[in-house]
This record gives C-alpha cells, structure tokens and sequence, in this order.
C-alpha cells in the first residue's frame, strides 16, 4: 500500500532539515507521497505545497496576531485534508505554535504524530511538556542535552543530530568562498547576518549599519557581506545602507557561503548562530525583539543562554547581546575582541570542532531511521 506523509516546515531551516528528512524517507519508501507545507528545498525533493511556506513565518508572540485568522484557516484546511487521506504519519517540523495543537487534534483521531526539532522546554514555558505528551507519539531533537526532560516525562524521544553539521565541512575554506563569491581575495570582509524575516531585518539592520559604520570608521578597508533570503529582504537591505550611506556585497542566499568568505560574522540569533559555530569564524550574536514580546519572554527564560553555541557549550563562547545591550557600540567592539580572542585561543577553536563532531551523526537517515522504527516497518 503507498504510504503517504503529510510534513509541515514553517520557515528555511524547517525546509532544509524536511528535504533532507525527505530525501532519506524516499529510499525506503520511494513511491510514497510527500505533502503539507514547505519550501523549494523540500519541493526540489518531489514535495508538494499545499500553501507557500511563507505564510507561516511569523516570529514573536505579538507579531502572530495579525496574522491569527489566516493561521488558523491554513491549520484547520491541513487537519481536514489529513482526516480526509488518512497518512501514515504527521511530521511537523519545528513551528510548535503551528504544529503541536494540530499535531494533538490528529493524535486523538488516531494518527501517528512526529515532531522533529524540540521546542526549546527546557528553556521556557516548561509545561508545555505534558500538551507535548498528548501530541507526539515521537519526538526528534537535534541535540543531546534535549533529550533529558522527554526522558524524565517518559515521551519517546530519539536524537537525530543536526544536518548541518552534516553539511558543513569541518574546516571551512575562506579562500573557497571568496572565489565563488568573486570578492577580493585580501580585503577584511565582515559577514553581517540581520535575519531572513521582515520583522527582524526592521528592527536589526539598522542597527547593524550603525555598528557597520563605527567599524569602518575604525578600520577604512573594511567590508561587507550580506545574504538577501529573497528579493523583498534584499529590497529592505538595500534601503536600509541607503540612509546610512554605506556600500556592501549584497548576496542572493548563499549565507553558508557569506559567513566562510568572512573574516567575522555579526548576525541575529537563530539558526544560523549554530551555522556560523560550524563555519568556525568568530561571531557575535545580537537580538532585538518588540518591547512586549521581551518582557514577557525575559520572565519566562529558564536558562542562562539563548544562542545554540553557548547552550551546547554549556559556557559563554560567543558574545549574546539582546534588546537594550544590542547597540552599535557594543556590537562593534564584541566583534573586534572576538576576532582577537578567535586568533589566540586555540581552545575556542577546538571547542567548535568538538561541538561539531558531536552534532555529525547523518540527521538526515537517522530520522528517517526513527520514523521507519515508529512505523513498524522493521
């Protein structure tokens, strides 16, 4: 019988880690079908989307109002197509807010239900375990020390690994990148990150383009690499250096790419906070988000840490400025001594290779080797 699953990915590292996942699924099962909700990586791998995962990009806790009632119309849609096919699975990846309580809804209508990628419990709103208990009847996380509370709450739960640690070589090659990208060779370039949504580029790149400002006043040859998600984010970027008047090499995707041709990487927390660990170049991480969203998440934080270096380190090995400490000033000299620090100390270094090697485990097969064992399928 054609087995079908119905995945959900709300944003681009949900896309990389579901085509990946599919990728992997479809050597088991390779006339199965792949549907739901995801991007073109996903959909490069034969999925189909019943909605453009853009829609479901939305960060903050306030910032999802606006969008509440389309939200939830694409949410109820999916759980009635799911009653109506009846899959062999619901694997939503990452999007609790989106994927648990529909993932609950199918659960008691008897489907088999897998998250993949962990809400960060064990970092806030920790109760949010037992509506979890209900939801899944598997958990894949991307990191060991996740795998405690799922233990201790008795929630079948396996670590998978992270895919790009996969992807990622373990030495990055800065002379590489800079080829592909056609930039110069000698120069000082600084990878600057903002985000790849409009709500953080609105809030960050402004203040990026200060902190761009102070170190170009401080070293004249310095320049710039920015990655554009897509063409609206560039739009925003490019108006953005306009009022500050400055100039950078403004790069269509290719993040991986920008942080290894950088000789220092100043981007917003996230995703590719752990990219630009695995790329191994000093980095400094900084947040901004809207007051309400803050206060209430600030109240509600349970651990020291917010960037995935840091937490998988279980130290401070990367500089976290958030909302007020997030400011040109301490984001221009964060990166200069990180730069130093990264050139004399040789432990820094080891410890992101080490972080990587742990995280290296195939990502992609070990999920789906877990998914076929949910299954019964051996």
């Amino acid at each position: 019988m054609q087995k079908r699953f119905v995945i959900v990915a709300g944003e681009a590292s949900g896309d990389i880690l579901g085509a990946n996942l599919i990728k992997h699924l479809k050597q088991r099962y390779p006339d199965a079908i792949y549907e739901g909700i995801g991007g073109p990586l996903m959909i490069a791998e034969g999925f189909h989307t019943r909605v453009p995962m853009e829609r479901l990009s939305v960060m903050g806790l306030f910032e999802v109002l606006g969008r509440l009632r389309e939200l939830l119309g694409i949410r109820k849609s999916l759980f009635q197509h799911c009653l109506s096919v009846q899959p062999d699975a619901y694997i939503g990846i990452d999007s609790p807010d989106f994927n648990l309580p529909l993932a609950r809804k199918l659960r008691e209508r008897g489907l088999k239900t897998i998250h993949y990628v962990s809400p960060s419990v064990w970092a806030w709103r920790q109760k949010r375990i037992f509506k979890i208990k209900k939801s899944v009847d598997l958990m894949l996380t991307l990191f060991p020390f996740e795998l405690e509370i799922y233990r201790a709450h008795h929630i079948p739960a396996v670590c998978v690994g992270h895919t790009l640690a996969d992807d990622v070589p373990m030495e990055s090659d800065k002379v590489a990148a800079r080829q592909a990208l056609g930039v110069d060779q000698q120069g000082r370039w600084l990878a600057i990150l903002p985000g790849s949504r409009g709500g953080e580029v609105s809030r960050l790149m402004p203040l990026f383009a200060q902190t761009m400002k102070l170190l170009q006043a401080q070293y004249p040859a310095t320049q710039f690499l920015i990655p554009s998600a897509n063409a609206d984010r560039r739009e925003q970027i490019e108006a953005i250096l306009k009022e500050y008047n400055l100039s950078a090499v403004i790069v269509d995707g290719r993040s991986r790419e920008v942080m290894a041709a950088g000789d220092a990487i100043l981007l917003a927390s996230g995703t590719a906070a752990l990219e630009a660990m695995l790329v191994k170049r000093p980095m400094v991480v900084a947040y901004r988000f809207t007051a309400l969203t803050y206060a209430i998440m600030k109240r509600m934080f349970k651990v020291p840490y917010v960037s995935l270096p840091n937490l998988l380190a279980k130290k401070r090995l990367i500089p976290e400025l958030l909302q007020d400490d997030a400011t040109p000033e301490k984001m221009a000299s964060a990166l200069l001594e990180q730069e130093v620090r990264f050139q004399q100390d040789e432990e820094l270094h080891k410890t992101y290779v080490s972080l990587h090697k742990m995280l290296k485990s195939n990502a992609g097969e070990a999920a789906a080797n877990a998914i076929v064992k949910e299954l019964g399928s051996e």
